[in-house]
């Protein structure tokens, strides 16, 4: 109470979490891309010899480590969108992209898709939704600075 009484408090009100103009779909872009390298990556795997010890666990540290990241970088992706299609989009929209909703939810499916398998075709069909998001905040952020 000392404290509020030594200061003016006013209060604040925003519409969003972040300061606007801040929001934007190349992290989520960067994240589909990483989750689609790294599927990659398990997909090929490095040679292995069976014979020696350290190339096998080299391999296993390697395909771990593969696993770990595709699953960041689904989970980084899977925020991002979701951070978009809750704070960014608006009512309004919904008039220029009708299936604003679809695509965002199918991309938070797609995000768990990824993660759950080690599939080239999800992973490439995340990143084309992906830059479809992106697109139409593209197509957004123009209509909003006519």
């Amino acid at each position: 109470m000392k404290l509020r009484n030594l200061f003016s408090l006013e209060t604040a009100f925003a519409h969003c979490d972040v300061p606007c103009g801040v929001y934007d779909p190349t992290s989520a872009k960067i994240a589909a891309r990483g989750a689609v390298a790294m599927i990659d990556k398990i997909l090929n795997p490095p040679k292995i010899d069976e014979k020696d010890a350290n190339s096998i666990r080299e391999f296993h540290n390697s395909m771990t480590r593969y696993v770990i990241v595709k699953e960041q970088q689904a989970d980084i992706c899977k925020k991002e969108i979701l951070i978009l299609w809750t704070d960014y989009f608006k009512p309004e929209h919904l008039e220029m992209f009708p299936d604003l909703h679809d695509t965002f939810w199918k991309a938070a499916k797609l995000c768990s898709d990824v993660k759950r398998t080690v599939s080239k075709e999800k992973g490439e069909e995340l990143l084309k939704t992906v830059e479809n998001i992106s697109e139409m905040f593209e197509r957004a952020e123009k209509a909003s600075h006519k």
